[in-house]
């Protein structure tokens, strides 16, 4: 279980770099939201990885440790949030500069 995360992982990271590094605004949202979602995943594996265990503490019963959960759960939050204003500036820099590239200049005007 442990490989098929850090697959996982590894995937996800590899096609947000790749988009990150792309020249269009929208494929560096998507990679920078690829690399939150491996973020999220890391720090979800960072706790072990165990199936069926109870998320609370028993008595003298085995548990799976809640901190990385609430991490995550936070994470996905500020993940979110970070999306919606990365789209936002996005689309503002879209209707500004009239093209979607990073390296855009006013007027339309490439490099």
């Amino acid at each position: 279980m442990e490989a098929l995360i850090a697959l996982c992982i590894g995937l996800l990271v590899g096609g947000g770099v790749y988009l990150l590094l792309r020249s269009r605004s929208f494929s560096v949202v998507l990679g920078l939201t690829l690399l939150s979602y491996a973020t999220n995943l890391l720090l979800f594996a960072s706790g072990g990885l165990q199936t069926n265990q109870a998320p609370l503490i028993h008595e003298g019963g085995p548990f799976a440790d809640p901190l990385p959960q609430a991490l995550v759960l936070t994470a996905i939050v500020i993940g979110f949030a970070m999306t919606a204003f990365m789209l936002v500036l996005a689309l503002r820099a879209l209707n500004d500069l009239g093209s979607d590239r990073v390296d855009a200049r006013q007027g339309g005007e490439e490099q």
